[in-house]
């Protein structure tokens, strides 16, 4: 473990001996990463431009130079949490960036990482023709909105339906939703699935990122996931309970023509298994190829 000496953490004066002790600390205490970064230079970048007020895309320039003792103390008191008590970063910020997004979060929500946001960038083309024509949009699991939010600009004329069985998690769902101005837009829904909602057909598309860890990853996870909110990973046995449920019951809810997009993570020998007569069409994203699955309501229905 790097030394904590307060004498000698005041040789730490500017933002290059700090990032280096981070390094330090982070490596010394065997993190574990993807909660918006996947690996320890980003997050000590990212936690200490927070810290300072510094733009979190433009290190470059500050790097030599000097931080005030405050700015320091602050700093070290973020790394002490992120290593010994192993609180991801985000939690320690209290915000999140999602395709260049910002998003309030707390321990109420899960911490915002879902690749289908790299699909909302594109407004999911190919699959959707033309954006405009998207007039109604559920999310479902919502937790902090982000993807709901992420919804609307991408179909700049459809109104979202933000749903979670959470009050805490909608909680902050609203405040997302008050942040980027879409309160005439995306609406919160309680609701346990799709249970609360009327199956009148009238979802153009229905987005999905629901817990899906089956029950062996669930009781191997990395303290950084601990923390956050166990209802919304825990899929059951093989993490298949609640995609089960949505797939039952999305079609009644989907309009002529409408389209389920389902994240399953790392599950897909857990999908094939329990669907095996299904034939999604799997989405691609930078870093996945079968986690994010597309399929028509008139396939659900067979």
């Amino acid at each position: 473990m790097p030394h904590r000496d307060p004498a000698a953490l005041r040789e730490l004066q500017t933002l290059r001996d700090l990032l280096r002790y981070a390094m330090s600390r982070f490596h010394a205490a065997g993190l574990s990463f993807g909660h918006g970064s996947d690996n320890a230079w980003d997050e000590a970048v990212y936690l200490l431009l927070h810290t300072l007020s510094l733009p979190p895309e433009n290190l470059e320039p500050f790097l030599d130079a000097r931080v005030l003792t405050d700015e320091r103390q602050r700093f070290l008191h973020l790394l002490a949490q992120r290593c010994e008590e192993r609180v991801p970063a985000a939690y320690l910020t209290g915000e999140a960036w999602l395709q260049g997004q910002r998003f309030l979060v707390d321990k109420r929500v899960i911490i915002p990482r879902s690749p289908i946001a790299e699909l909302l960038a594109e407004s999911l083309q190919p699959w959707v023709a033309d954006p405009y024509d998207i007039g109604r949009v559920l999310d479902l699991c919502t937790g902090s909105g982000c993807l709901a939010i992420l919804a609307a600009y991408a179909f700049p004329q459809a109104q979202v339906d933000a749903v979670d069985l959470s009050p805490d998690a909608l909680d902050v769902a609203r405040q997302n939703i008050a942040l980027h101005g879409l309160e005439d837009r995306v609406h919160t829904l309680h609701s346990n699935l799709l249970d609360a909602i009327a199956a009148e057909g009238q979802y153009d598309l229905i987005i999905c990122n629901p817990p899906y860890v089956n029950q062996a990853s669930m009781d191997a996870l990395p303290a950084e996931y601990l923390h956050e909110p166990q209802m919304a990973l825990a899929g059951g046995g093989d993490g298949m309970d609640l995609v089960r449920r949505v797939l039952r019951d999305a079609p009644a809810r989907m309009s002529p023509g409408g389209s389920l997009v389902l994240e399953i993570g790392h599950e897909y020998d857990h999908f094939a298994t329990a669907f095996p007569q299904l034939e999604p069409v799997w989405l691609s994203t930078a870093t996945t190829e079968d986690q994010i699955l597309l399929l028509a309501r008139e396939q659900l229905e067979s």
